[in-house]
């Protein structure tokens, strides 16, 4: 069996041939790494459910945490979740960029991938990230290409170390920017904004830019 295809791109201006290759594998129901503005990403097509399962067991990750997903444009957002007016001030404040809201499932998401919170989703500061996702449909798996458990990758060869030739392509486009995983924050049925994982945007700049505090479980 061949192995994986091997892809090399300038981050910031992406070869529009090897995106179209990569969607074209991710549309078909394939898996692809590929580098996001905060660390390299395990691609795959949120609509379907086969790939979406892929995805967890290449990870094995426990199928009761969500996948997040990183959209094309802030409105694709609204394919998957309720986003109301506390999350379209978050969107304001920090997006294109490295924080991941987590809402309620909009009414025709796909149901594999809410989880008990709802899903998360982000619109990166990534070209390469968002042409997929636009290629895809609007949206695309975008959870860090490690093991569960082990260090997430800012490099592809690092990514290759980890999973091999369990996925179909690698896009390697050197180190990722960020080097640090995002920050995720839950909206909350009753307003509030609750503090999931710090990352790359400190929990203090999202406190000053709402001018409230966050709540932390």
């Amino acid at each position: 069996m061949a192995g994986p295809l091997y892809f090399e791109t300038s981050y910031e201006c992406p070869s529009h041939e090897v995106l179209a290759k990569a969607a074209s594998i991710v549309r078909r129901g394939g898996l692809v790494v590929f580098p996001t503005d905060t660390l390299y990403g395990l691609g795959a097509n949120p609509f379907s459910r086969d790939a979406v399962s892929r995805v967890y067991n290449i990870k094995g990750r426990s199928p009761r945490k969500p996948l997040p997903i990183l959209l094309a444009e802030s409105h694709h957002a609204t394919m998957l979740v309720d986003a109301g007016k506390k999350f379209w001030a978050l969107a304001r404040l920090f997006w294109p960029g490295p924080l991941t809201i987590v809402a309620p499932p909009a009414p025709d998401a796909p149901e594999w991938l809410a989880g008990p919170e709802g899903i998360g989703v982000r619109l990166p500061d990534s070209p390469i990230a968002r042409g997929l996702a636009r290629l895809v449909g609007g949206a695309i798996v975008g959870t860090s290409a490690n093991k569960s458990g082990m260090e997430p990758p800012r490099t592809a060869q690092e990514a290759m170390f980890m999973l091999g030739s369990t996925v179909e392509a690698y896009i390697d486009a050197g180190l990722t920017p960020l080097g640090k995983p995002s920050t995720v924050v839950r909206l909350l049925p009753d307003g509030r904004v609750s503090l999931i994982r710090e990352g790359a945007i400190p929990g203090s700049k999202i406190e000053e830019a709402l001018g409230e505090h966050l709540y932390t479980p």
